[in-house]
């Protein structure tokens, strides 16, 4: 598993999607929505667009910073999020944006002693926010490749090949066995691919899977299980 690089600051690294099939709505009946976020402080920035529109006007949307919808980003920007136990406002800019009723306090002029420490709040909540997404993302990554481990394939190796894209194996699909082989491996294709020397009756098949779909093959042992390996006597007629 490719780790994938972490941002250090606001607007390093972005995430892009669209939300499509929206009811049309607005004097240019918009009907999908490109939604950009910034991966350090999850700050979002939602775009009303077409579900058709091409490359080059979602390139003009992306520059001009469409402020369509400032209550929704406002009222997101200052709500606290899951993953990082804070506002997107206190990450990105280190505080919150003003909310209507902060305009009612204005009269009040009387600054708390512990002002002046706040110039560091900023700071601590950022290394705090890499500390936790670098250890969330170590936990996520060794995880991955426990459950994920990638046999250390030979040419000349014996292994089983797993049958979900075999569409046309005799008999009933339900009854079909899991894995299909042995089959020898003929080339390696490098680190992700294999290439297997088929049977006749998968000769029309590609023979090169992917490691996901492959698994070693372990032949039985002849002394603990002695008949297992050998032809079934032929049943008598009645």
């Amino acid at each position: 598993m490719t780790k994938i690089q972490e941002p250090s600051k606001p607007w390093e690294i972005v995430h892009m999607d669209w939300v499509t099939c929206l009811q049309p709505g607005g004097e240019r009946s918009y009907n999908a929505c490109l939604v950009i976020v910034d991966r350090f402080s999850k700050t979002p920035i939602f775009l009303p667009c077409h579900k058709v529109d091409k490359g080059m006007y979602t390139a003009i949307l992306i520059w001009n910073k469409c402020t369509l919808s400032p209550a929704l980003e406002l009222a997101y920007k200052t709500s606290i999020h899951t993953s990082t136990n804070q506002t997107p406002a206190i990450l990105e800019k280190g505080w919150n944006l003003k909310l209507p009723q902060d305009s009612l306090m204005k009269d009040l002029v009387e600054v708390h002693p512990t002002a002046g420490s706040f110039k560091g709040i900023p700071k601590k909540a950022r290394k705090h926010y890499i500390r936790c997404m670098g250890d969330s993302c170590a936990y996520a990554k060794d995880k991955w490749e426990k459950s994920h481990a990638t046999p250390d394939f030979k040419v000349g190796d014996l292994v089983l090949v797993s049958t979900t894209n075999f569409n046309k194996i005799k008999g009933c699909k339900k009854l079909k066995e899991s894995f299909s082989g042995p089959f020898v491996i003929k080339a390696l294709h490098g680190e992700n691919a294999v290439k297997v020397e088929l049977s006749e009756e998968l000769s029309n098949k590609n023979p090169t899977f992917p490691v996901s779909l492959v698994k070693p093959y372990k032949s039985s042992d002849s002394e603990k299980f002695p008949l297992r390996n050998k032809d079934p006597q032929s049943i008598p007629p009645i």
